[in-house]
């Protein structure tokens, strides 16, 4: 996973651990502070006009991965470059200028990302205005019209106007799709943009993205627990657990030939619209263990049916089993 020119994103051993009080007794008794490793050392690389989903459980770090590439979270260690240039090394104005010109978010909650009090051509407006990208309050909301068009609220003069409320859930979301196109970025971070949708309109949403990868060339960091829609819109995937990426390939060769014992029990657990199709037992045990208290070793080993010596004492790295498929399993390590 070599650097190329044809690459957009690349990330490389990103940590981002958040810091827990400590209480009075702590503090005299000098012990040492704990962390919430969200992110504890992932290293993958995004080509341009593709779309790289990240999957996992709730709390496996996805969402605080794609905060922490766009620096809305400071990062705890790594380096991330994005088109060429480290962002880690950007101050406030080199942030404001490039990162935010160049990349955007679409957040997972519709109804929590729009002011309440803002009407859509001002929501969608506000980052022209910010940048300084409008001369006339008429030459905003003829470039509003144009983006509510674009992403299928048409015609725009009967949304221009409305406020969030006034909207529906698909609605919202593509007022939100809109003001991260307005800037015309190169790379778009979607959490979990259809969980909070209606599965009747999620199909819609979907094709949005893809129809806006196709027409503009855009790359996507797309985060998702739903590995059917992985498979429907990502070009690669990899699969996080507490913090980690246990696997990673083409979405297709993932989600079809999983390899990593945890992604299996992902896979296992999705259910079937067939009632002929039987679910069996999902070969996984326990629960997720504390992202404080990090298992040693193969932090999934506590689960794992598989687990034998090493993987209690020694953490796996990724390994490339097939061509363009990584997995960390000690297993891979005996076949090897």
């Amino acid at each position: 996973m070599s650097g190329s020119s044809d690459v957009i994103l690349d990330v490389v051993n990103l940590k981002k651990w958040f810091p827990l009080r400590r209480g009075l007794r702590e503090i005299v008794g000098r012990k040492p502070r704990k962390y919430v490793k969200a992110v504890d050392g992932i290293s993958f690389q995004i080509k341009k006009g593709e779309i790289f989903a990240l999957a996992g459980e709730s709390g496996c770090g996805k969402s605080t991965t794609g905060r922490t590439v766009l620096r809305l979270l400071e990062p705890t260690d790594g380096t991330v470059r994005f088109m060429g240039k480290d962002i880690m090394s950007l101050d406030q104005n080199g942030i404001k200028s490039f990162l935010r010109r160049k990349a955007q978010i679409i957040f997972q909650d519709p109804y929590e990302s729009l002011s309440p009090r803002m009407t859509v051509e001002d929501i969608i407006g506000e980052p022209l205005e910010v940048h300084r990208l409008v001369n006339s309050k008429e030459e905003r909301k003829e470039i509003v019209s144009r983006y509510l068009e674009e992403v299928g609220l048409t015609p725009a003069k009967d949304f221009i106007f409305r406020y969030p409320h006034e909207l529906s859930g698909g609605q919202r979301q593509r007022v939100a799709v809109a003001r991260a196109l307005v800037l015309e970025p190169e790379f778009i971070v979607a959490d979990e943009p259809v969980s909070m949708l209606d599965m009747s309109i999620r199909a819609s949403i979907l094709n949005l993205l893809l129809d806006l990868r196709e027409k503009r060339g855009l790359s996507f960091l797309f985060i998702t627990h739903d590995l059917s829609v992985a498979k429907y819109i990502a070009d690669r995937l990899a699969i996080m657990y507490l913090g980690k990426i246990v696997e990673l390939g083409k979405a297709t060769d993932v989600i079809d030939n999983p390899q990593h014992p945890y992604t299996k029990a992902l896979i296992s657990a999705v259910p079937v619209p067939d009632p002929r199709h039987k679910i069996g037992e999902i070969p996984i045990k326990g629960e997720v263990p504390s992202p404080i208290n990090i298992p040693p070793g193969c932090r999934f080993h506590p689960r794992c049916l598989y687990a034998f010596e090493p993987c209690d004492k020694e953490e796996p790295e990724l390994r490339e089993v097939e061509p363009g498929h990584f997995v960390a399993c000690h297993l891979y390590d005996q076949a090897r």
